[in-house]
């Protein structure tokens, strides 16, 4: 078993689960988080800059602002880990900074705590 733990683009989410479901992967988990990659500017305060607003134009010079974000986690037997990622890469890949990242973690063992089910076959 691995988990994918993917950093995506909030307004790519619906376009993501939409996807993974029609690949017959209905189970996630999502949480709302910021971070940034090597950039040092957020994106919609420059664009708010490049409309001539003020306040984006002084928040400009102060350095690095973290950027909200989509942190998704899926948790997978191993035969599927590829196609998931190819698939969430297809899905949100703009060829622009900020796309996002992929990590590929190890699973132990899982357990269901409803039925005390462990293993790979509590995924289906």
């Amino acid at each position: 078993m691995k988990e994918v733990i993917a950093v995506l683009r909030m307004d790519m989410m619906t376009k993501t689960k939409k996807a993974l479901s029609e690949i017959d992967i209905p189970s996630l988990h999502a949480s709302a988080c910021l971070g940034r990659g090597k950039g040092l500017v957020d994106m919609m305060v420059l664009k708010g800059a490049e409309k001539g607003y003020e306040e984006a134009i002084e928040q400009l010079g102060s350095g690095g602002r973290l950027i909200p974000k989509r942190l998704l986690s899926i948790v997978l037997p191993d035969k599927k880990v590829d196609q998931v990622i190819k698939l969430i890469i297809k899905v949100n890949k703009t060829g622009k900074s900020g796309d996002g990242k992929i990590f590929v973690m190890p699973i132990i063992n899982a357990h269901r705590v409803r039925t005390g089910e462990s293993g790979e076959e509590i995924l289906d």
